[in-house]
């Protein structure tokens, strides 16, 4: 039902069917900048009812598991951590159909940029278009699949670092301490999302720089006299993904092993607790906004609000542009980030004791 519900959700407001995307083209008209603030009202406006659905579900779950009357060797009960791990493998049941929807956008995508360097008919460009749009839309939908399935997750980790320090520290977000391991778990996701994006933004003008150059030094480039040296661009962009992931990885292992030893177990509590909460709000925004951004492109590029060529496309494409940083990285690594830290707090919990 969960699974059923975030299909839902995030087809409304990807898919350029719908009100959202086509309110947010239409807001392209008005230029650069109004495409830009409609993306991102949309992208915060987006959050609202994944997060109620997720909320329901692990309170349904655990309430559920709970009827069951499941009791440790202690007597505590424990049916409800039963009955949400139950959920969390219903989910993940389906991960053979979400992978393959995932795989689907970007063999969609690559297809379409072969059609276009290869120059074929503008019929058959589109036709790997509408294969295109229906991509980020099914794209969309895996990474607000993944999101939800890595809250649920993340709440049996929690409970099972919870478990592991219960009888050392008791979580009370009055006490200041604990206070400000919330903010360093919230800030944590922020700081992580900013190194991601900044990653996207010096790779592409390293990549833009190296373009530059060939055309200047191969003129025959834009003649087709000349081929352009495609392995410089590829290994530009191969070693810098490598290279730019050292900082955010480091930060995703560092920050709760060192949280943890200088302070205690509480704090480390209350960062993971903060840190998951703000990583799911902050990738259901990014993945959202930025699938909205993509497919608004693609609806004006359907021959609505002038078409290909226009200003309002112009605008679209700027969207496009700061949409994919989102979409593409720093919302699906946010996944990652948020079950890593609830492994390694786990794993490390005997050491902050």
């Amino acid at each position: 039902m969960t699974a059923y519900a975030f299909v839902l959700i995030t087809k409304y407001y990807t898919d350029y069917k719908h009100e959202p995307v086509r309110s947010l083209a239409l807001s392209s008209a008005t230029g650069h900048g109004t495409n830009i603030i409609a993306g991102v009202s949309l992208g915060l406006e987006s959050t609202a009812l994944p997060v109620l659905v997720i909320s329901v579900s692990i309170i349904s779950a655990y309430w559920l598991g709970q009827t069951s009357g499941l009791v440790d060797e202690s007597g505590s009960p424990t049916g409800g951590l039963f009955g949400t791990a139950v959920a969390t493998m219903g989910m993940l049941s389906t991960a053979a159909y979400v992978l393959t929807m995932d795989m689907f956008g970007p063999i969609a995508d690559n297809a379409g940029g072969i059609v276009e360097m290869s120059q074929q008919p503008e019929s058959v460009r589109e036709i790997t278009d509408l294969l295109d749009a229906v991509g980020n839309t099914t794209k969309a939908t895996t990474k607000g699949f993944a999101i939800g399935s890595a809250a649920l997750a993340s709440f049996l980790l929690f409970s099972a670092y919870m478990d592991e320090v219960a009888s050392f520290a008791n979580v009370d977000i009055a006490i200041p301490e604990v206070f400000v391991g919330g903010l360093l778990g919230s800030m944590l996701i922020f700081l992580f999302s900013a190194w991601a994006c900044s990653a996207v933004g010096r790779t592409a003008q390293e990549v833009v720089n190296e373009v530059r150059r060939q055309f200047i030094e191969r003129p025959g480039i834009m003649d087709y006299k000349e081929k352009p040296d495609y392995s410089r661009c590829v290994s530009i962009v191969a070693s810098a993904s490598l290279r730019e992931m050292i900082k955010p990885g480091a930060l995703a292992i560092i920050s709760p092993i060192a949280v943890g030893k200088s302070f205690s177990p509480l704090i480390v509590c209350s960062m993971l607790m903060f840190a998951t909460v703000s990583g799911i709000l902050m990738a259901l925004f990014l993945n959202t906004s930025g699938g909205a951004w993509d497919n608004a492109k693609k609806y004006i590029e359907t021959g609505v609000l002038g078409g290909k060529g226009s200003e309002c496309h112009k605008a679209a494409v700027t969207g496009d542009t700061v949409g994919d940083p989102f979409k593409d990285t720093a919302g699906p690594s946010l996944h990652v980030l948020i079950k890593m830290l609830a492994t390694i707090t786990l794993v490390m919990a005997p050491i902050f004791l």
